[in-house]
C-alpha cells in the first residue's frame, strides 16, 4: 500500500514541475512582443533619418578661390540645408583662370557655347530636395561651364530652382536665364541674384525671404 501511494505521488510531482516549465517558458516568450511590422509601425516612432535626406534645402556650390564656398556656407546656415560641393573632374589651376589670356582654359571654355567641363562626381542627392540652391562666381560676364554641366546632369523637375552668385564687378546678367532654360520648364525657377561684397546673414536671408526660400 504503501509503495502504491508512493508511486502516486511521484506521478503527481512529475505533473506539477512539468505544467511549472511550461508557465516558465511562456513568460520568457511573451506573444506582444511578435509584432508585425504594420504593429511596429502604428506604435513606434519612426528612426530618425541619418542622411541628408531629411534636408529640404540643398546649396550647391562651385568655388575655385574660395569666395563662393563662403557665400554657400553662409547661404546653408541662414536656410539651415545640406551643401555640396560641384567639382571638375580636372581641377581649375590659377593659370587657367587668367583672363587677360585668350588661350587659358576658363577663356576657351567661356568662349565656346558647347562647352561642358566633365564633373569629378554626379553624387548630388536632388531627388532628396525640394529646393536646390545653385552658387557660383561670375567668368566673362556668365556663369562658369562647370554649372551648366551640373545642370544639365540632374533632373530638377517639381523643384524650387535659384542661383546666388559672387563677382568682381559683374552682374549675374544672363546667367538666370540662361540656367533657368537649362533645367527646363517642369523646374520652378525661383531667380538669381549676385553679392559683390562678403555678404552678411541678414543680406543673404532679406534675399531668400524675397524669392520665398525658407
Amino acid at each position: 500500500m504503501k509503495k502504491l501511494l508512493l508511486t502516486f505521488l511521484s506521478v503527481i510531482m512529475l505533473l506539477t514541475l512539468t505544467a511549472c516549465g511550461n508557465s516558465e517558458g511562456g513568460e520568457k516568450n511573451p506573444a506582444p512582443e511578435n509584432k508585425t511590422s504594420a504593429e511596429k509601425n502604428s506604435s513606434e516612432p519612426a528612426p530618425a533619418a541619418t542622411t541628408s535626406g531629411d534636408k529640404k534645402i540643398l546649396v550647391a556650390y562651385f568655388s575655385c578661390t574660395g569666395k563662393t564656398k563662403a557665400l554657400a556656407e553662409n547661404a546653408a546656415s541662414v536656410l539651415n540645408a545640406d551643401i555640396y560641393e560641384i567639382k571638375p573632374e580636372t581641377p581649375y589651376t590659377e593659370k587657367d583662370l587668367d583672363w587677360h589670356d585668350e588661350t587659358t582654359r576658363a577663356t576657351v571654355e567661356q568662349k565656346d557655347e558647347n562647352a561642358r567641363p566633365a564633373l569629378a562626381d554626379k553624387g548630388a542627392n536632388i531627388s532628396h530636395y525640394d529646393t536646390i540652391v545653385i552658387a557660383f562666381p561670375i567668368w566673362w560676364g556668365r556663369e562658369p561651364k562647370i554649372i551648366d554641366t551640373f545642370v544639365e546632369s540632374y533632373d530638377f523637375g517639381g523643384k524650387n530652382l535659384a542661383a546666388i552668385c559672387t563677382s568682381g564687378g559683374s552682374d549675374i546678367g544672363t546667367s538666370g536665364d540662361y540656367l533657368k532654360e537649362l533645367a527646363g520648364n517642369s523646374a520652378n525657377w525661383k531667380g538669381g541674384k549676385c553679392f559683390f561684397q562678403k555678404s552678411e546673414r541678414d543680406e543673404i536671408k532679406s534675399y531668400f525671404d524675397e524669392i520665398g526660400i525658407k
